[in-house]
Order: C-alpha cells, then sequence, then structure tokens
C-alpha cells in the first residue's frame, strides 16, 4: 500500500509552531439545499493563513457550545463542488457535511486546494492521463507532481482563530488527522462520510483507499 501524506510534501512537521492567524470578518450568509430548510451559516475569512490564499470557515449552530465540534476539511473542487462531476465524491460529501451540521452544528474548512494542491488546469491534464487508465495518484506524479500536496496547517491556523483546540474530524482520510495532530489540533475521532459510488468514479475511489489509506468500505459502495 502506498500511503500519500506530509512526507511527501517535505513538511518539517518537528518544528510545529505557526504563526498566529487572526479573524479579518465574519458574514452571516442563509444557506438552503433541495428539500432542506433554510439556515445560517457564518462564513468567516482569516489574516495571515500561511500558505496566502482566501480559505474560509463556514460555522454552522451552536458548534461553541460543543467541546469537541464536528469539522470537516474539505478541499475545494470546482468540477465536483460546483458543476456535479461524476468523476469524484467531493460533490456529494460536501453537500453531505452541510447537510449533516445542519441539524448537529460544526465547521466546514473550505480549502483552495484544487486537485489535491495542483490546481484546476493541472487536474484538467490528470484527468487526460486518468483517461488512459492511470490512476489519480499516478497521474499526478506523471505532472511532475507530489501525489498529495495539499497542506493542512492553514487549517490549524484557523481552527486556532476560530478558539477551537479539540475536534471530531468528519473525514475518511487519515492523513488530514494526521497533519492535524502534528501541529496541535487534538483530533479526538474520525466520523466516516458515506460512500458515493457511481460507474464514473470507481477506480478513483478505489485508487484512495489502496494508495492513500482512505477508510472507505468499498463493498458498500461499489
Amino acid at each position: 500500500m502506498d500511503i500519500v501524506g506530509s512526507r511527501y510534501l517535505g513538511l518539517d512537521v518537528s518544528e510545529n509552531i505557526l504563526t498566529k492567524a487572526t479573524i479579518r470578518q465574519r458574514v452571516q450568509i442563509p444557506i438552503s439545499f433541495s428539500g432542506v430548510e433554510e439556515y445560517i451559516g457564518e462564513f468567516v475569512s482569516f489574516n495571515d493563513l500561511c500558505d496566502g490564499k482566501e480559505h474560509i470557515a463556514i460555522c454552522v449552530g451552536k458548534w461553541r457550545n460543543s467541546e469537541a465540534p464536528l469539522v470537516r476539511l474539505h478541499s475545494e473542487c470546482l468540477t465536483g463542488d460546483v458543476f456535479g462531476s461524476a468523476r469524484c465524491d467531493c460533490g456529494p460529501q460536501l453537500k453531505e457535511a452541510m447537510l449533516r451540521l445542519s441539524k448537529e452544528s460544526g465547521i466546514i474548512l473550505y480549502l483552495r486546494q484544487e486537485g489535491r494542491g495542483i490546481g484546476l488546469y493541472n487536474k484538467l491534464d490528470a484527468y487526460i492521463l486518468q483517461d488512459k487508465g492511470i490512476d489519480t495518484y499516478e497521474a499526478n506524479h506523471r505532472l511532475d507532481f507530489p501525489l498529495d500536496m495539499r497542506d493542512y496547517r492553514c487549517a490549524v491556523q484557523m481552527l486556532h482563530a476560530l478558539g477551537v483546540n479539540k475536534i471530531n474530524l468528519l473525514s475518511n482520510n487519515p492523513d488530514k488527522a494526521e497533519q492535524l495532530r502534528q501541529f496541535g489540533i487534538d483530533v479526538q475521532g474520525m466520523v466516516s462520510t458515506s460512500v458515493f459510488s457511481n460507474p464514473h468514479n470507481q477506480f478513483y475511489l478505489k485508487a484512495k483507499v489502496l494508495r492513500a489509506g482512505h477508510k472507505i468500505n468499498l463493498d458498500r459502495g461499489l
């Protein structure tokens, strides 16, 4: 099994001191999904994030009342989140998180790390390679990128700015929990997302399990 993670980024996890980020602005935005009653999400922007990108937090409900709120780290996926691409499970995962938080409260950190950090254009180039039978990780490698370039130190900064140091993580990806813990977040537990399989993303989901150790029950969804 080829587990991707922080070692592919060259992160010095022994030096876990991060610069302090601060809250830039908070704004209340009504959110609604088909068949779900409208609710209010607080969208939070930040100053001084370590990678200089415009990540946001979406805070829902009475998350401050929880010692360890439910938190989803969601990497931006324009094709899946906005246009409903069936090549991945990103869009359904985001929708599931938003619906779940409307009932349970919590935080989504929406991270601008398209294509596991390689960007939108390069992700589309990787799709061309995937059409030739190469899995999503090997496609990144053949484009001269690490298998996974995502760096979750910015997420740690965001959580600290929100006053959150202890969470339950809504994810199937063990690397997210590993990086958060390495930089000082107490991940008390991981809550699995559902299995969102379809004829177009089964090879992609299998690669996430076999090459990155994602906790996805393929028998349940494939």
